[in-house]
């Protein structure tokens, strides 16, 4: 998607997520085999924006590391003191004027690049100055509500700041934002940590919007499930099924039959032909690529395999870079294969 306008993308990935309670950096933990941060690169790429900046803070090296097959340009947030600052440390980075600049948190791995899309649209159509994506949760407990007069946005109160009656507010702030380059960076000079956190947020740019009597917009995605960021173990888990299940869908629809789809595996990667039958709790991983009519018992792990058409894995084999020929037979429970470097 080439726009006249340009886009830069900027993802908010310096968080340490102590909710999560580990040591490792929040977006490098692994939703549907890969770090919560690639989902969300993968997601902006179909944008062709001209340039992504990622900030990164908690675990700066293992962050970069993880970003060294992406293009982007690596910001760093050397104290946390909030969303806005981090946004604020890209300005010297983000130097084309014309730019509309796009704002993500890259804990959000279920974010889709149609969603994106359809935001980036609206924003554009709609003329506005910032853009906020919303969506409505029957219990938006830790979310900044959306606060609205005469159906029109004029600010976005975090969860610590609202009072009893914002806290019944079910629109809450999906956390991307669309907003002119040279906005951004001026609402964000005018930002002040006056909140209970000490903090920049980066919610503060609205009502700044709002007061200087510039257009703020905002663009409901009525598939909450899409933004929601993932904080815990829970949700976690929770953003690698929905990923799974997705990917098991569009297999079943392609012509795989798959029983107890909740308790197979399959990676993005692997290629998997018509009429194949996958068993409950089969595990297809990396490159694996499977032929026509085969079928893959319960408990099998195939890694990196190639399955020739109306080959049969028995239950519970363990296989590892193995080509099977056709009409091949693995009987159950076998291991062999060595994993390669």
């Amino acid at each position: 998607m080439k726009t006249l306008t340009p886009i830069s993308v900027v993802i908010l990935a310096a968080g340490k997520g102590t909710r999560m309670k580990s040591d490792r950096a929040k977006v490098l933990h692994e939703v549907f085999f890969k770090p919560m941060l690639h989902h969300v690169l993968d997601a902006v790429k179909p944008l062709e924006p001209d340039q992504t900046v990622v900030i990164v803070g908690h675990q700066e090296e293992e962050v970069r590391y993880s970003l060294r097959n992406y293009d982007v340009e690596i910001v760093r947030q050397e104290e946390q003191l909030g969303t806005g600052h981090a946004v604020q440390m890209t300005e010297s980075v983000v130097d084309d004027t014309d730019a509309v600049v796009m704002i993500l948190c890259g804990d959000t791995p279920l974010v889709s690049s149609s969603a994106l899309k359809e935001m980036y649209k609206s924003h554009m159509a709609s003329a506005s100055d910032l853009s906020i994506m919303t969506t409505i949760l029957d219990n938006p407990f830790g979310y900044g509500r959306i606060l609205s007069e005469n159906e029109k946005l004029v600010a976005i109160v975090e969860e610590k700041e609202a009072d009893e009656r914002q806290k019944k507010i079910g629109e809450i702030n999906a956390g991307i934002y669309l907003v002119g380059r040279n906005f951004l960076f001026e609402a964000l000079k005018n930002v002040t940590p006056d909140n209970t956190q000490g903090e920049f947020y980066l919610t503060d740019i609205v009502e700044y919007c709002v007061t200087r009597g510039r257009s703020a917009s905002t663009f409901l995605n009525e598939r909450s499930q899409e933004v929601l960021g993932v904080n815990s173990r829970i949700e976690l888990e929770a953003a690698d099924t929905e990923l799974q299940r997705k990917r098991n869908i569009d297999l079943m629809r392609q012509g795989v039959s798959i029983i107890s789809s909740a308790s197979v595996r399959v990676s993005p990667e692997a290629v998997i032909g018509r009429d194949c039958t996958l068993m409950p709790n089969a595990q297809i991983l990396g490159n694996t690529t499977i032929g026509d009519f085969c079928t893959i018992g319960s408990g099998a792990i195939l890694e990196n395999c190639t399955v020739g058409d109306k080959a049969v894995v028995g239950a519970y084999s363990v296989l590892s870079h193995v080509d099977i020929p056709e009409k091949g037979h693995i009987e159950a429970m076998t291991l062999k294969g060595a994993r390669r470097q």
